[in-house]
């Protein structure tokens, strides 16, 4: 963070309220793999000074307060790292768990603590476990517009990383490895699995179904949170995206 002092103050820099709402579309939805600005579930935003107040919203009263909590938490994260922010109130409203993730996201509580007495652990393990599915979702969305564009089966098997050109798409997926911790570099092979391994010639077509069943079932989720929430705040009609 950028600052200057004055007369012994630290002034910091105007926030940005555009850089407050980029900031939030680092962070997503972990079941969907989609950003929350994406998915309608900022509600509001509001720059104060050095105080910024985000208001979230769910498709549902009753949406699995885990979900709920990593959003809110990371929201919270994200907003605080932005230049000039020096206090960040992130809000969920109208679940049935508000008041538990609102008090424990502003206390820095973790997930447990915040659910004292119901929750078993923490969220590492249930957030490690999205991040895979975002994984293979990202994988398939480019081996599809290979497959489309006329490759082989084959011929994905013996890609590397390297040999796509750039676009926004192989950034996207090359972000979900290296939340993974796997190779992004130009010489790793494009189809592998969770655990960053190629997949063998002949188990890559099991692989590239299962990849497809991955998104089909994100995508659906996805259009079906959207009509949800639509509906449950009157907003318009989402959008069918054409595939």
């Amino acid at each position: 963070m950028t600052e200057a002092r004055t007369g012994g103050l630290v002034d910091s820099p105007p926030v940005d309220s555009s850089a407050v709402l980029e900031a939030l579309g680092t962070v997503r939805d972990p079941e969907l793999d989609e950003p929350l600005p994406d998915l309608g579930f900022v509600s509001s935003l509001e720059v104060d000074g050095d105080t910024v107040r985000v208001h979230l919203r769910l498709p549902t009263y009753f949406c699995a307060p885990n979900f709920a909590y990593l959003m809110v938490a990371d929201a919270d994260t994200a907003v605080r790292a932005v230049p000039g922010v020096r206090q960040a109130e992130v809000f969920l409203d109208d679940h049935f768990t508000s008041e538990e993730i609102n008090h424990g996201v502003a206390q820095r509580r973790g997930f447990q603590q915040s659910f004292d007495g119901l929750a078993d652990d923490e969220l590492d393990e249930l957030r490690t476990l999205f991040r895979r599915k975002a994984l293979i979702n990202r994988q398939q969305r480019l081996v599809k517009a290979l497959l489309d564009g006329g490759a082989t089966t084959g011929e994905l098997g013996r890609l590397r990383l390297g040999d796509l050109p750039p676009s926004p798409e192989l950034d996207t997926y090359l972000q979900r490895r290296a939340e993974l911790g796997l190779d992004v570099g130009p010489e790793a092979p494009l189809v592998v699995d969770t655990d960053g391994n190629p997949i063998p010639p002949e188990l890559l077509e099991r692989h590239l179904r299962f990849a497809s069943l991955t998104r089909v079932s994100i995508e659906g989720n996805a259009g079906f949170c959207r009509g949800m929430l639509a509906t449950r705040y009157d907003l318009p009609a989402p959008t069918v995206a054409a595939d």
